[in-house]
This record gives C-alpha cells, sequence and structure tokens, in this order.
C-alpha cells in the first residue's frame, strides 16, 4: 500500500485521523531509496497512522489541506538532496530540471526547502511539534557555511523554528520521537535522544547523558575566519558516535545542543525488508527520473569510511559501515522485475561487511579516514563476503557494479578487481580518482595517482572483453591554481582520457572542503591557499579538463 496523500486514501484505509504527516520535497516514490518512504513505511509498521504531502505549492495552503491536523508531529525533509544544490549549478545559474520531480521538471521544489515546509506546516497546523530531518537539516544542523548567500548561517534550526531536528540515520530516532509523543511527553521535554538538535531555552540546563565540546558561537565564526576551522576541526573530530560527544553553539543568546550522532546499527534489514510498492505514487502519469535510475539497483550497506573532505557521507551516515543480511539483499534482487541489477553497492561500492579488527580501537578513533594516508592496519579490507554476495545474487539475476568503486581499497584484495573485470561490469566502469596532482589529492584526502593507474592497470589485465575505466573529476577545487589545472590537463591528454562530464566543485554544508574554501585556507596546515571564486576561472578550469573538445 501507499500512504494516504489525501483524505480519499485515509478513508479507504479506513482512518478517520492521522498520527504523523510528512512533508517531502520530492515526488512520492514508495521505494527503500528514498527516505521519506522509508520512514513512513517503519512508523506504519509500528503502529502510527503517517499521511504524505509530496512538493506542496508554498504560496498557497491548498496543498497542506489536503490532509488533516497529525495527532503527533508533523516531519519535513527536503527529500533525497539538498534544495539549494538540486536548484542551482555550481555557477549559481538556476537549473530547469529535476530529476525528483515528475517528467524531471523544475521548479516544484522551493529553496531552502526546509525553512519554507516548516513555515507553511507551523501556518497549517498549528500548535503541532514540527520535526525536522533528511539530508538538508542534518547538513546545516550547526553554523554552515552556504555557497549560496556566500556567507555563513545559522543552525537552520534557528531560521526554520522547526522543534526538533533529526540528523543521520533517523528511522530509530523518528521512532522514539514518535513514541514519547504518544506516552504525552511534550516535544520540549525531548532532550536526551541522540541523533537530535534543539535549541536550549534560557535557565534550562543541558542534558548530562553526554559530554558535549563547546564550538565558537555563530557570532564569532560568521565574523572570524580561523574561529571558522576552529569549529569545523571539532565538529570533525566527534563524528566518531562511540565517542559519546555532543556539541554546544552559542547563537543570537541561545545554546544550540546536538547530542551525540546514533550508534550504529546491526539490523537495517528491518527498514529495506518492509512492504514497498516500488514505484511511484499513481497521482504521477510521467516518469520520474530519479526512480528509473535506481529501479534496479539496490542498497547493500550504509556509511562510509573514506572521509574525502568534498563529502558529507560521514556527517550524515556515519563512517561505520552498516551492511544488511545477504538473505536480506537477495528477497530484494528477486523482487525486480529486470533480469539485471544494474548496480549493488552504497555509498561506497566495495565497503560491505569491512570492519576493524579491534573494534576497541575504532570506537576511541578520531581518524577523518580509513584510507589517507594509507589504509588503517586495523581495518579488515578483506572483499570475500562481498565476492560472496555477488555471486548469491547471481543466482537469481545478472549483476553489474559501474560506479562507486573505491579503486585504492581493491588494491588489498586484487581478486576483487578480477571477479569485476572479469564478470560484472558491462562496459564501462567509472572510477573517482577526483584529479591527478598529488598536492590537491592531499586536500581531498584521496590516494595518489598512481593508485589509479596501478587499479586500470590490473582492470584491463583481468578483462576478458574490451571495456574501459572512465574517471571521475573534480573542477576548481579549494587549492587549485591555473598552472595546476594546466598541469592536470596535460596528464589526461598524454594518456588520452577524455571525459564528457566534469563535476564542478560545490562547497556542501559541514565539509572540510566547503571550510577551506570560505576560509581559503589548508584545513590541515592553516596555510593560504589559491581558491577559484569568479565564474570566469571556474570555467577555465573546466575547459582545460576537458582538453579535448573543440571549443576548448
Amino acid at each position: 500500500m501507499f500512504l494516504p496523500v489525501n483524505r480519499i486514501e485515509m478513508s479507504a484505509l479506513g482512518w478517520d485521523a492521522l498520527d504523523i504527516v510528512l512533508i517531502t520535497a520530492d515526488a512520492y516514490i514508495d521505494h527503500p531509496s528514498f527516505g521519506i518512504s522509508v520512514i513512513g513505511k517503519y512508523l506504519l509498521k509500528n503502529g502510527f497512522r503517517v499521511g504524505v504531502i509530496s512538493q506542496p505549492d508554498i504560496l498557497s495552503n491548498d496543498d497542506f489541506k489536503q490532509l488533516p491536523m497529525p495527532e503527533l508531529f508533523v516531519g519535513v525533509t527536503s527529500g533525497n538532496v539538498d534544495s539549494m544544490v538540486n536548484n542551482y549549478t555550481a555557477s549559481r545559474k538556476p537549473r530547469r530540471s529535476d530529476d525528483y520531480s515528475e517528467g524531471g521538471r523544475g521548479g516544484k521544489r522551493p529553496d531552502r526547502a526546509v525553512i519554507a515546509y516548516t513555515n507553511k506546516a507551523k501556518e497549517n497546523f498549528k500548535g503541532v511539534p514540527v520535526v525536522v530531518g533528511g539530508i538538508e537539516a542534518s547538513l546545516r544542523r550547526v553554523a554552515h557555511y552556504d555557497y549560496w548567500s556566500d556567507s555563513v548561517r545559522r543552525g537552520i534550526l534557528f531560521d526554520s523554528k522547526a522543534d526538533i531536528l533529526v540528523f543521520g540515520q533517523g528511522e530509530r530516532t523518528i521512532l522514539n520521537i514518535a513514541q514519547k509523543l504518544r506516552s504525552g511527553n511534550k516535544a520540549a521535554d525531548l532532550k536526551d535522544i541522540r541523533g537530535t538538535a534543539f535549541i536550549l531555552k534560557k535557565g534550562e540546563e543541558k542534558p548530562t547523558c553526554s559530554r558535549y565540546e563547546v564550538l565558537p558561537s555563530y557570532e564569532d565564526v560568521s565574523s572570524d575566519k580561523d574561529l571558522f576551522i576552529k569549529a569545523e576541526k571539532i565538529i570533525h573530530s566527534v563524528t566518531n558516535p562511540y565517542l559519546n560527544t555532543g556539541l554546544i553553539q552559542e547563537t543570537n543568546g541561545r545554546k544550540l545542543i546536538v547530542n551525540p550522532p546514533v550508534l550504529p546499527d546491526d539490523n537495517i534489514d528491518e527498514f529495506y525488508d518492509l512492504e514497498y510498492e516500488n514505484r511511484p505514487h499513481p497521482m504521477y502519469k510521467d516518469r520520474i527520473p530519479a526512480y528509473e535510475m535506481i529501479r534496479n539497483s539496490i542498497t547493500i550497506h550504509r556509511g562510509c569510511f573514506g572521509g574525502c573532505s568534498f563529502c558529507s557521507i560521514a556527517q550524515h551516515q556515519g563512517s561505520f559501515i552498516q551492511s544488511r543480511s545477504e538473505s536480506s539483499i537477495v528477497r530484494e534482487a528477486m523482487k525486480l522485475k529486470s533480469r539485471s541489477v544494474t548496480d549493488l553497492g552504497g555509498p561506497s561500492a566495495n565497503m560491505y561487511r569491512m570492519r576493524g579488527r579491534d573494534l576497541a580501537a575504532c570506537r576511541k578513533c578520531r581518524r577523518l579516514s580509513c584510507l589517507f594516508p594509507n589504509v588503517c592496519p586495523n581495518l579488515d579490507t578483506s572483499h570475500k563476503e562481498l565476492l560472496k554476495l555477488y555471486d548469491k545474487v547471481k543466482e537469481h539475476k545478472r549483476v553489474f557494479i559501474n560506479s562507486g568503486i573505491r579503486h585504492e581499497l581493491t588494491l588489498t584484495d586484487k581478486n576483487y578487481i578480477k571477479a569485476v573485470a572479469g564478470e560484472f561490469t558491462s562496459g564501462l566502469l567509472k572510477i573517482a580518482p577526483e584529479h591527478t596532482e598529488k598536492r590537491i589529492l592531499d586536500l581531498m584526502l584521496k590516494p595518489d595517482i598512481s593508485k589509479y593507474e596501478e587499479f586500470v592497470k590490473l582492470f584491463r589485465q583481468f578483462s576478458k572483453k574490451e571495456q574501459y575505466v572512465l574517471p571521475y573529476l573534480i573542477s576548481a577545487f579549494p587549492g587549485v591554481t591555473l598552472e595546476a589545472a594546466e598541469r592536470m590537463k596535460d596528464y589526461l591528454k598524454r594518456n588520452n582520457i577524455r571525459v564528457e562530464q566534469v563535476q564542478d566543485f560545490i562547497p556542501l554544508p559541514m565539509t572540510i572542503a566547503a571550510c577551506m574554501y570560505y576560509t581559503e585556507k589548508d584545513f590541515f596546515t592553516g596555510e593560504s591557499i589559491h581558491v577559484a571564486r569568479t565564474y570566469k576561472e571556474r570555467e577555465q578550469h573546466r575547459r582545460l579538463m576537458q582538453w579535448w573538445k573543440k571549443n576548448n
């Protein structure tokens, strides 16, 4: 069943009221790749009546009146992407398309969707608590650099005026909130839940269940770039949930409390084994590109220990790998109508079931990356369990791995490269070295380009047919001068590497790379670095990377 989107569908289920209304900036697709569906179905399984308002028009109240006022709370999310990333290009130009909307058409998602929807929820559901979550809320939970306004913005709770913020993997956190509210607790009383943030009222004390690091205030980080760096270093030093450390940041005389992250979940099967329709809601008549892209792919784990400085996964899903069971993955594969699984992976395709040999050491660790500058000696890098999974799924479906492989990790287990090249690549494999210059790769927390070259050499050696490896590359990363971009162009030209698509760097909130872009300083040494800020220079960087195009 689909969660109801209006009163007619509520009546068909025999519901005369709702406990929870979820508002999302994505089209409503009942599939485990879309957070709103996972949260909604998990709450439903646990006895809560849940409705969905998808992509409501904020210029009217009509869409918000499709469902009645919920009895417990309203949940708000921007969907699977940050609304500003979705709505604007790297050059801050409006995008015409939206892969998460019907027909791929843009314009359905408001800027700063979490703030916009929370304001409308407060207006239409007066007195009902509002809980914000998802990637946009998660990565804006503290004062952060905002690329689109080119300024430091307050934690999103201050601008949205929501009651509670849920960050990271939110299923169990949201269920905990729902159960406590049903038991008669007030939203203002929920101060000791992991993975949540809230604004402390004047005169109240912070929770005593955890220790807290104090960040420089919003006023300080927005006026002093050295203090901004200091704050970011504190934030990234307490990402490990086992450190049991939260954050406190004063803003306009009030204190923001960010509780410690949720602990790794040993049973994420529970979320993926829920009953999904695995398709968009019938109200949509046109195709939805994001669904078409993932409809035959399967998520096998959450989290990433790669720690790339431009990536936000560690701040959202965490760096501990949480894997689904083999049986759960096989069951999902058997439900696919397609004869093939077009991608079998997670945030990184080849970290399935990987963990530290000595978990006690991992629980004390503050490393930003388990792979940089070298692979951690405590990390079990065997791909045996992953290859076993491929073979098990292969009994039912053809399996392809097209992207997401951490190439430096595969070099510790060459049997994996042999298997992927020989059996599981259809013809083109996309790998992400991201750059060629060592200085820039160090800033990215990525391995030397020689690791990419070694991977490509082995992949070609093991290939049984004509296959290609295509690199993902980022242009205009902090620290890249035009001279460095020229050297990259020379490398690509010398190796006849022709990339059709280039990722123009966008500073994402709460990432180390965004900190370097904003402060124009090396996050690790404090030295000044060059940052390509103008559209003209950023365009030059991209053109150099696409050296083979006639106009370039």
